[in-house]
């Protein structure tokens, strides 16, 4: 059956889009007990939650809740939940860690349903007041093994700077078969304009252990940014959750070895659990994070 024609919504060009697309590139590098690094070309879905009809009309090729070439599923990040809206969803998790007014606006940034599937291992949602100034950040970070759990992150005085927002939180949540679970967060993101930046460092008790970066260009998302992603990456998901695997594969060949599951925390946490004192973890330099090799990272 063919879908109903839909009309373009038309966007104020002074005004932020309903949604946009970032293409770039996601890197991870391991500096203990082994040397990895790897680099894969990849694009993101930046979408307001307050705004999911505009966004559905932006494409013929992308849609809201429906089928289609490019899509994003609310569903899809409500799983283990009772909810059915995402935005109210959202609200109640930042009402729960403590945030004293309803935030005026939510975007999320996630990868999008490509030929009906997704998988998204880290989804950030941006809650801000009415002048636009960032109240908190939540990492919904998922497993290959089905489960997920939320870190809920109020932003705190002194945690926004020039540099991005900088936050940190101890990990309760299975990710890497091959990372034990005493380890923290180190985040750093910007507020999400021309250019969408992520790093995370994670850290034990001696220092750097793993850092991961997204960086992407932002794309309107219309139907010539759509297409031109579809030929160029034309089976995200499945490049998302094959390099996963065959990353793993490689460590194993390494000398790796599985750290057994544990029991998976609750569905979202709300503050800093504080497993150790952060101060062991502190850089050589205090504007870097080094390994062994003298590869810096900045803070």
């Amino acid at each position: 059956m063919t879908a109903p024609l839909k009309h373009p919504v038309q966007i104020d060009t002074n005004a932020k889009a309903p949604a946009c697309l970032y293409v770039g590139e996601v890197m991870h590098q391991r500096m203990k007990p082994v040397g990895h690094r790897f680099a894969y070309k990849v694009y993101s879905l930046l979408v307001d939650l307050d705004r999911l009809d505009e966004a559905d009309r932006l494409s013929p090729l992308f849609s809201v809740n429906s089928a289609n070439l490019m899509s994003f599923h609310e569903a899809d990040h409500l799983r283990g939940t009772t909810n059915t809206n995402l935005r109210a969803h959202i609200d109640a998790l930042l009402h729960e860690a403590g945030l004293d007014q309803r935030a005026a606006r939510i975007e999320l940034a996630c990868y999008p349903r490509v030929f009906g599937q997704v998988f998204n291992p880290l989804s950030v949602y941006y809650a801000y007041d009415g002048n636009g100034e960032i109240l908190a950040l939540v990492y919904q970070v998922r497993n290959t093994f089905g489960e997920s759990h939320t870190y809920v992150c109020k932003v705190e005085p002194g945690e926004v700077s020039a540099a991005g927002i900088r936050q940190s939180r101890s990990k309760l949540f299975y990710v890497s078969p091959f990372i034990k679970m005493n380890m923290e967060y180190h985040f750093r993101m910007n507020v999400p304009a021309e250019h969408l930046r992520w790093r995370i460092l994670e850290t034990d008790h001696t220092g750097p252990l793993l850092s991961a970066t997204y960086s992407g260009a932002r794309k309107t998302l219309c139907t010539v940014s759509i297409l031109a992603c579809l030929l160029q990456i034309p089976l995200l998901t499945w490049k998302i959750v094959g390099g996963i695997h065959y990353e793993a594969l490689k460590l194993w060949f390494k000398g790796m070895r599985l750290v057994p599951r544990p029991a998976p925390p609750p569905a979202a946490s709300f503050r800093d659990q504080g497993k150790f004192d952060r101060q062991v973890a502190t850089p050589r330099r205090p504007d870097k994070w080094r390994d062994g090799g003298g590869c810096a990272y900045e803070d």
